[in-house]
């Protein structure tokens, strides 16, 4: 394997939309709490970049001042006091300072950081009503001293014990060594309610009833596995001429393509001014794109589950819990890594390095066609560039890839793997709510929805949406043999009516389009936006988690640009009591017709958990496309040279030609 040069995460920024440095972290937290005074208490649960406007950015040209902002969300972890602020960095001030109310309703709270992780463990084991429920179910003090304590975000069910208080639940599983995988022992009927201001339980659930631990040890360590296969032949890849994008800093060219890469605790990778080169002219397609939310709602309604309802983005930080990606296992050919500069929970600048990987990839056939007529034979290899981070929150570990292909296509991927939850089922009883994964143990049924917030500037300014259906032509004369259907278009003109559903049965699809631009047939320009038509949220409208992520009740949403609306749940979904988010940015009414537009779009998967997900669950894939629909005359890919690979062989031969791609 290889690795190319890495983005350097300390140096000066030369564009506006270039995360903060290093340096720039520290100066902020440094301006912040000196003007403000705040005490060493103080947290970080967000420090990045304020990012500049479209017409700012349009405004600036290389080599003027560049303003740069930071943007924070403090936490002081003695009172529970949360602030916004916003400081401006060359001039050293505090440009806004407000203090965010999360004691009275709906409420809401910044993410839970890091340094909280740990402490709820320390004090639930201080408990003394926890530690009698582990000893009531058996365990003795050195066994006690081994279980795992995972907090998980509280959700909201108006109860008095969680409002307005900053809070995580605790489950607890059974270890016999510190190595052991928890998940497959889990502790059932006792959950505790950790507030961490006042670094106590406020309340814990010891059910009478006891459901005896499994005890089966499920452990997926390398030594702990069987031997590894043998028959394994090593699969290569490599590009001895180097690879073929460019990087400047923070920006990328690629076969045409040129983007700007961004990061941020909450979204993790962003993508910013996402443009295709058509002719000897960049073309806008997206002004920035990122994955905002995920909600993952399950569907046991016992002690230890009805509660879980993890957002994984808004409730812990996608960006702040980004792996550190391994050269030749995470991502596999020539790769580009980009070191990522990051707050920690004090504030203070750290590195997250390797956070995000780049490289190419081969994809099959682009196009081919043999002429049997003439004899005319032309193929031509499809290859596309990959742009991904992975991120571990808690048992679950998900990678999120942008791929760019040379026909102009794009597309989002989630890769969802890591550990299930589980549940531990009585000695001859069945597990009503979800998949038996091994003897006296469950996987809960549950959902995973994504949410990618795209903001649209396809071909410059003002884009509309507009929806297409498949339906059947009635026979009649113009319909004589039955064989016709048609295609119906309809423009969204209102956010209301732009909450849609996807269905499979008609086809449905929408098109982003810019109705100032006209193509080669007199159309304007456009992309189609294909998705999959999986469930939506099946939770019973009303219900808490319904309420909180009502993001993911439809498949599309349009709205009008607004800078107030970044996230597809709302800025504070962690113990939110609902109602925020899309749901409610729609409320509004506005027009989205030839507009400055965001197209946001939920996705997931679905998930019945079966004995092939343990101990560690294979990659099950979620995601969607976006296609040019009359963007270009013709097929954007008919100048790609009609390369052979010289290093395929036959096999048995060890013959080096490889394949005919032209005639």
């Amino acid at each position: 394997m290889a690795s190319e040069s890495k983005a350097a995460a300390g140096v000066a920024p030369v564009h506006p939309l270039d995360p903060l440095s290093t340096a720039e972290i520290a100066a902020a937290r440094a301006i912040l709490m000196e003007r403000k005074g705040l005490p060493e208490t103080t947290r970080f649960a967000a420090l990045q970049l304020d990012e500049p406007t479209k017409a700012e950015i349009a405004a600036w040209s290389p080599g003027r001042p560049i303003r740069r902002r930071a943007f924070a969300v403090t936490i002081d972890n003695a009172t529970g006091a949360v602030h916004e602020a916003l400081v401006d960095i060359g001039a050293a001030s505090v440009v806004a300072f407000a203090t965010r109310d999360t004691k009275a309703a709906p409420y809401g709270q910044p993410a839970v950081i890091i340094e909280e992780f740990f402490k709820a463990g320390d004090i639930v084991k201080a408990d003394p009503g926890w530690r009698a429920a582990m000893k009531r179910r058996g365990l003795t003090d050195a066994e006690i001293a081994l279980v795992q304590v995972d907090p998980f975000s509280a959700g909201y069910f108006g109860r008095e014990a969680e409002l307005g208080r900053r809070l995580v639940s605790a489950v607890s599983y059974w270890r016999e060594h510190v190595n052991d995988n928890g998940y497959a022992s889990p502790i059932e009927g006792v959950v505790a309610l950790v507030d961490l201001v006042e670094n106590r339980v406020v309340h814990l659930v010891d059910e009478e009833e006891i459901v005896p631990i499994p005890r089966k040890r499920r452990n997926y360590d390398r030594g702990s596995l069987p031997s590894p296969r043998t028959d394994l032949k090593p699969l290569n890849i490599v590009q001895p001429e180097g690879p073929s994008f460019t990087v400047e800093g923070w920006k990328v060219t690629w076969q045409n393509w040129s983007f700007r890469l961004g990061f941020t605790p909450r979204e993790g990778l962003v993508i910013h001014q996402l443009g295709i080169t058509d002719r000897g002219r960049l073309r806008p397609i997206m002004h920035r794109a990122s994955v905002t939310e995920m909600v993952v709602p399950y569907a046991d309604p016992t002690t230890n589950h009805f509660w879980k309802s993890a957002f994984d983005a808004g409730e812990y930080g996608l960006g702040k819990l980004a792996n550190a990606l391994e050269l030749g296992c995470d991502c596999l050919g020539l790769i580009r890594y980009f070191d990522v500069p990051m707050a920690d929970d004090a504030g203070n600048p750290i590195v997250m390095p390797n956070a995000i990987c780049m490289h190419e990839e081969d994809y099959g056939l682009l196009w081919k066609h043999y002429e049997l007529r003439t004899g005319v034979f032309e193929a031509r290899r499809s290859r596309r560039l990959v742009i991904s981070f992975f991120a571990t929150v808690g048992n679950y570990d998900y990678g999120f890839y942008w791929y760019l292909y040379q026909d102009g296509t794009i597309q989002l991927e989630a890769k969802l793997t890591g550990i299930i939850q589980t549940a531990a089922v009585a000695p001859g009883k069945t597990y009503p709510w979800g998949g038996m994964v091994d003897e006296g143990l469950g996987g809960p049924t549950h959902q995973h929805f994504f949410n990618v917030r795209m903001h649209m500037a396809l071909d410059g300014e003002g884009n509309t949406v507009t929806e297409h259906e498949f339906v059947p032509r009635p026979w009649g004369t113009d319909n004589p043999y039955g064989n016709v259907f048609d295609t119906t278009s309809r423009v969204l003109s209102n956010e209301r009516d732009a909450a849609r559903e996807a269905d499979g049965k008609t086809g449905r699809y929408w098109k982003i389009t810019n109705p100032n631009v006209t193509n080669s047939v007199g159309k304007p320009t456009g992309y189609k936006l294909v998705v999959q038509p999986s469930p939506l949220m099946l939770a019973q409208e009303g219900s808490t988690v319904a309420q909180r992520g009502g993001f993911a009740t439809k498949h599309v949403w349009v709205t009008p640009f607004d800078p107030a609306e970044k996230y597809a749940s709302g800025d504070y979904p962690n113990q939110h009591a609902g109602g925020d988010g899309l749901p409610a940015y729609v409320k509004q009414g506005r027009s989205i017709e030839n507009a400055d537009l965001v197209v946001w779009h939920s996705f997931g998967h679905t998930h019945v958990c079966k004995p092939e997900d343990f101990p560690v669950m294979p990659m099950e894939y979620a995601g969607f496309m976006l296609k040019p629909n009359g963007f270009f005359a013709e097929n954007p890919a008919m100048d790609l040279p009609p390369e052979k690979n010289h290093a395929s062989v036959q096999d048995g031969t060890g013959e080096g030609e490889g394949s005919c791609c032209c005639g």
